[in-house]
């Protein structure tokens, strides 16, 4: 049994089947929906069958097809005894409206649908191949043109919940552009408006209902800035859209339509892909196309597909509407009176067109006469009582087939995909790097050790050798000794006993006794040498010499090696480091929440020539002058005034009650615009002490991280050499260290290599300030690691200032060394910073702070930062220190 729906359309079907995916018949004229990628990268080219208006071949002209709806029941009870008055013939895409029994008028159109057209044909025929050129980056129109009453609505926007044959064009072309989108590189975004008595209303919140429509002056392309666009990301969450805006939409009970609507409904989709695009094929000397192409490079394509159910046209006298109905009529009557004429004059390549004569005409601007590919859909009954209406109807589309659009594409570089791949590239490689520096510093510690255990093995070896011999060779001249001793005692006991005189008989004997052990002692000596003689000449040992020898040979050129590594490997580390720079330029930056922040030196200005006196005189020619014109002294090209004027601000800039004055009078954008063009020192020096008074507030800093500040306060602090100004603009950069929510920003535009770089002056002053810095950006990682929102390496650590900051942490000068203390405290804090502190030789300056620091705050600072390290610990057992 057919079913009603609003404005009086009734469905032929008696069934229903559930369809998720129209197929379109072979013997329809819209060209098939391809198969498409889902991924996005492809670039896919339009057929000339999706770019030529069907019927005669001419590109872009609005295609037209009317539509039959079945009588009613009041009709079929009214009209008995009447034949219809339109007569269709579809295969000729014909249609005749009889005048009378025997005459008529033939009309043609690109398709003419009978009474018994499907839902899923009718989108087939009409709003398919718009939706194709919509996918291929087209802007797209389809519009429902009709008499109240003549199914304008249930064709394009009936949800199908009960029966899903009974989708319209709205729903069914949301399912084609979810099945052909990649949610990973694709968008869309729906709007859902109604124009009602010529105010433009948001149908997803009706509280906004007057909206203004923008026009570009350049381009012409037509947008409502103020209506609310929802991105969805499935067809479940269009639906629900859907039903809320119908829910909004003005509907009225009259004689023609039970629910007429009042008002013309637009539907905006915007769509918004992600393709890519292959350079040119680059040719070779002869002409000969190369086989190499340049790389693709990333497009987006920004399309839209607006489908427009306007309100029906009616007589009065027919419709009954009376009081505020009959306001609502005559509106509805100008708006589609003007669109007539519109269309009119482009049909007729007239030099003017009406557009402005109407919301409506403006709101579709482009779609007739502009670069969208347009599809109209007329609707008609087939009630002779409403022949008039239907002759109108007819007429309209007629001329809209005339009008032709300039369909173009709308596709511009997709730098942010870029940036992207090239990151991750950026990232990989940084890894990749990393990874290949951790396996040789692992093969070179690998060398060094076995090269070591080595020359150990080979030195023992020798050394027990050598003491062996050493020992054989004692032990030898010791028993000889003894053999000599105990000759020579025996040859006294021998002749003891003999008197004077026998001593004399005997003399002779010895005398021979003495020589005889003068030769045994000569010959023992001789031995003695002999053996040693052999000892060093032994084979062994001048094999262990010559390994030795080999050894160190061998040693002294794995230290050359490792020379030369070190230095390849530096030099890829500052590759990598310079293509990460060039790439993090975007991102939120840091500012200052105060490493004691009295210690600032900008709290109050010390100028040469700023005194009390002067004081009360920049308060008062505040006060008469007024600040607007002070500022205004700072663009004269009068050096001297402005030389003046820049001085005045950063004494204002001193008093917190100023600052928020100058900053709103466009006082931080001139400071900046100084620092930015001028290369006098005295005025550079001057505005970077402004900003750093200025850089106190904390809601200052997130402006001057915004206007570039630290970027130029980086360029200053490489170009300037002068002490001052130094100081000046490494306070300015300390005071922006110091805020948890700009570090990132910050040290990705140089901030802490300007800081580092700020040290090579040397003076005592500027070298405090740089210290501040890194306290307050050290401070701010050690809260963030605590709250876990940082993780990881400190960046100050990975931006090489861990030397600097240990060769300062003893100071002569006490600010230097107090800040130092702190930032090596706050550092050590996060436990993934340890082997790095040790490895720089931080563990010595923190064992010492926690003995000898002036401060006990400091001190049980970097004794509770010991005690709670597990990594500190372990290496103060190995190396035996007692805290």
């Amino acid at each position: 049994m057919a079913s009603s729906y609003r404005n009086g359309y009734r469905g032929s079907s008696s069934g229903s089947m559930k369809v998720d995916r129209p197929v379109p018949s072979s013997n329809l004229k819209a060209p098939s929906f391809k198969s498409r990628t889902s991924t996005g990268s492809a670039l896919r080219r339009s057929s000339p069958a999706s770019l030529t208006a069907l019927g005669d071949g001419v590109p872009g002209r609005v295609r037209v097809a009317v539509r039959l709806r079945p009588r009613n029941a009041e009709e079929l009870a009214a009209d008995a005894d009447f034949a219809d008055c339109v007569e269709l013939q579809p295969e000729l895409k014909r249609l005749k409206l009889r005048k009378n029994n025997w005459d008529s008028d033939t009309y043609e159109f690109d398709e003419v649908l009978t009474e018994f057209a499907s839902q899923k044909r009718v989108y087939e025929v009409v709003a398919k191949p718009v939706v194709e050129s919509v996918l291929d980056g087209y802007n797209g129109t389809v519009m429902a043109y009709g008499q109240t009453g003549t199914g304008k609505t249930f064709t394009l926007g009936r949800i199908g919940e009960e029966d899903t044959s009974d989708r319209g064009i709205m729903v069914r072309s949301m399912e084609d552009i979810f099945a052909d989108i990649s949610p990973e590189t694709d968008s869309i975004s729906v709007s859902y408006l109604q124009l009602y008595m010529e105010t433009l209303q948001d149908l997803l919140d009706p509280a906004n209902d007057n909206i203004p429509i923008v026009e570009d002056p350049k381009t012409g392309d037509v947008s409502v800035p103020g209506a609310t666009l929802v991105e969805i990301r499935d067809q479940q969450s269009f639906v629900e859209l859907l039903r809320i805006g119908e829910a909004h939409r003005i509907a009225a009970n009259t004689k023609l339509n039970t629910e007429s609507s009042r008002s013309h409904a637009i539907l905006m989709v915007h769509v918004r892909r992600s393709v890519t695009g292959r350079e040119d094929i680059i040719s070779s000397e002869n002409g000969d196309p190369s086989h190499l192409a340049k790389p693709f490079k990333p497009l987006v394509r920004k399309s839209k597909l607006v489908v427009v159910d306007l309100a029906g046209s009616e007589r009065v006298h027919k419709s009954g509407s009376e009081g505020h109905m009959l306001e609502e009529a005559k509106s509805i009557n100008l708006s589609l009176s003007a669109l007539g004429k519109c269309i009119n004059a482009l049909a007729e390549n007239s030099a003017h067109v009406p557009v402005r004569d109407s919301k409506l005409t403006r709101l579709l601007r482009d779609s007739f006469g502009g670069t969208a590919r347009t599809s109209l859909i007329v609707t008609i009954g087939p009630s002779p009582r409403h022949r008039g209406e239907t002759a109108s109807t007819i007429q309209f589309g007629q001329r809209a087939m005339k009008v032709e659009n300039m369909l173009k594409i709308k596709e511009e570089f997709d730098y942010k995909s870029l940036s992207r791949r090239l990151e991750v590239q950026v990232d990989k490689l940084i890894v990749e790097n990393e990874r290949q520096q951790k396996a040789f510093e692992d093969e070179v510690e690998r060398i060094n050790v076995e090269a070591q255990n080595r020359i150990s093995e080979v030195e023992r070896s020798f050394t027990d050798a050598l003491e062996k011999e050493r020992l054989k060779c004692q032990m030898d001249y010791m028993e000889s000794v003894k053999q000599l001793e105990e000759k020579l005692v025996l040859n006294q006991q021998k002749h003891d006993c003999d008197g004077f005189t026998d001593g004399l008989c005997n003399g002779q004997g010895s005398r021979l006794s003495v020589a005889e052990i003068n030769n045994l002692l000569e010959k023992e000596t001789n031995l003695r040498k002999a053996a040693e003689e052999e000892a060093g000449g032994d084979t062994e040992v001048l094999k262990l010499l010559k390994i030795i020898e080999d050894e160190a040979h061998q040693k002294k050129k794995l230290e050359e090696e490792i020379i030369i590594l070190r230095s390849q490997l530096l030099q890829s580390t500052f590759e990598a480091d310079q293509m990460r720079r060039c790439l993090e330029r975007s991102g939120p930056g840091n500012a200052y929440t105060g490493l004691d922040s009295s210690m600032s030196p900008f709290r109050h200005s010390q100028f040469k020539d700023s005194g009390n006196g002067q004081k009360a005189s920049i308060a008062t020619l505040f006060e008469q002058v007024g600040l607007q014109k002070i500022l205004a002294l700072l663009e004269s090209e009068d050096a001297n005034v402005r030389i003046h004027a820049v001085k005045v601000v950063a004494n204002l800039a001193a008093e917190e009650a100023n600052q928020k004055k100058i900053v709103e009078s466009g006082g931080l954008a001139s400071l900046l615009m100084l620092l930015r063009s001028f290369e006098d020192e005295t005025v550079r020096r001057v505005a970077a002490g402004a900003i750093a008074n200025l850089a106190m507030n904390e809601a200052n800093q997130e402006l001057i991280m915004l206007e570039g500040g630290i970027s130029l306060l980086s360029i200053t602090a490489a170009d300037a050499e002068d002490p001052q100004t130094l100081r000046m603009v490494a306070g300015a950069i300390a005071n922006l260290c110091g805020n948890d929510k700009l570090q990132m920003k910050l040290r990705s535009e140089g901030g802490i290599k300007a800081l580092l770089g700020i040290v090579r002056c040397g003076h005592p002053d500027v070298l405090s300030q740089v210290a501040r810095g890194i306290a307050n950006f050290a401070k701010c990682e050690s809260r963030g690691s605590t709250q876990g929102i940082k993780s990881g390496r400190s960046l100050l650590i990975e931006d090489g200032a861990l030397p600097w900051i240990v060769q300062n942490a003893n100071n002569e000068a006490a600010p230097i060394r107090r800040h130092i203390e702190l930032a090596l405290c706050h550092l050590a804090q996060h436990e993934v910073n340890a082997k790095d502190m040790i490895g720089g030789g931080a563990l010595w300056e923190l064992v010492r702070i926690s003995r000898d620091c002036s401060r006990e705050d400091i001190r049980s600072l970097a004794r509770r930062t010991l005690n709670s390290s597990p990594t500190f610990k372990s290496e103060m057992r190995r190396l035996r220190i007692e805290y």
